[in-house]
């Protein structure tokens, strides 16, 4: 019989499909890394179980102990599924611009959530970032998270992602685009790809307010730079150490706007239901369209699903007010 022990055995392992429409005017393949497949529906839930079995490893994470993070929403829900199987406790802290049904998913798997404010400084005690670290100082038994400094992020991209793209385009992969948030991702996918083959290209997708794309290209970080945006999940305002700049040829910044339409694009062109970094990412990708030539297999990677979104870039009366959409 063929069957998982628990829901955690289903985490990786997701599917290549190929864009056909929105990518019919590049010469190029344009395959996507399908990673709403895993059971929590994001790329996250492979991070989240390294992470939390690192810590166990270690003896960070014991028995009975609760788990603190300051998340989007993906993390934590990767986080929970993790914690449920295992037997611990978690609070997360999430800031008011993710989508609601974010929030209500997380309570929904029986995490604790606390909103803060968006709009204020990385360093202001209010702020996710402060809010997470404070109560992993303050909880008895507990383990704060810290994905973005948390070297077991990547890590778990270098061991499970980028294996998989590689074996999946049976090593003929020349381009990864994915966005860029912790950095996990694009920096575990690219130091595995860039060692089976120094000549694939790795390209991040930032977006206006985020910090990533001035600093790779000038090395400075440029505090004017940042402002309040409403992609989720992708950009930042700090500099998460697991983002390996050496390993990123380049980036590419995409509008609010644009990320939503296409994030809408995706549903109805492609039949892809995807979240809000997905619309980003193939935004991005068409505007790298120069950098493609006719026998090239890029590959695209999508985070997570539109039903975290369905108050917002699903929602026409959301996206008229927000100006998107006439």
């Amino acid at each position: 019989m063929d069957y998982a022990e628990n829901i955690l055995g289903t985490i990786g392992n997701t599917p290549l499909v190929k864009i056909n429409k929105l990518t019919s005017e590049l010469p190029c393949l344009v395959l996507s890394k399908y990673e709403t497949f895993n059971p929590g529906n994001s790329v996250k839930d492979r991070m989240a179980l390294k992470m939390i079995e690192d810590a166990e490893a270690d003896g960070r994470l014991r028995p009975g102990g609760t788990i603190i993070e300051g998340t989007s929403g993906n993390t934590g829900m990767g986080l929970a599924l993790a914690a449920i199987v295992k037997g611990y406790k978690c609070i997360f802290v999430i800031s008011d611009k993710q989508s609601k049904e974010k929030m209500d998913i997380l309570r929904a798997v029986g995490a604790e959530v606390i909103v803060c404010p968006t709009d204020v400084e990385p360093d202001d005690p209010r702020s996710y970032y402060s809010v997470s670290k404070r109560l992993g100082e303050e909880t008895p038994n507990s383990w704060y998270v810290n994905q973005y400094d948390n070297p077991s992020n990547a890590k778990a991209h270098y061991e499970s992602t980028g294996p998989e793209i590689w074996k999946q385009t049976d090593g003929k992969v020349t381009h990864f685009v994915v966005g860029v948030g912790t950095g996990g991702t694009i920096s575990g996918v690219g130091k595995y790809l860039k060692e089976q083959n120094p000549n694939v290209k790795v390209w991040g997708v930032d977006t206006y307010g985020s910090v990533f794309k001035k600093y790779h290209e000038t090395g400075v970080f440029d505090e004017n730079e940042i402002y309040p945006y409403v992609t989720e999940g992708i950009g930042e305002d700090i500099l998460p150490e697991n983002v390996d700049f050496s390993i990123i040829d380049g980036f590419t910044k995409v509008t609010d706007k644009d990320a939503a339409v296409y994030t809408q694009l995706l549903a109805k062109e492609e039949g892809m239901f995807l979240g809000n970094s997905a619309g980003a990412a193939i935004k991005g990708l068409l505007q790298l369209k120069d950098h493609f030539k006719k026998d090239d297999v890029v590959v695209v990677l999508f985070h997570d699903h539109g039903s975290r979104y369905v108050g917002k870039m699903f929602n026409n009366d959301w996206m008229k007010q927000m100006g998107y959409i006439d």
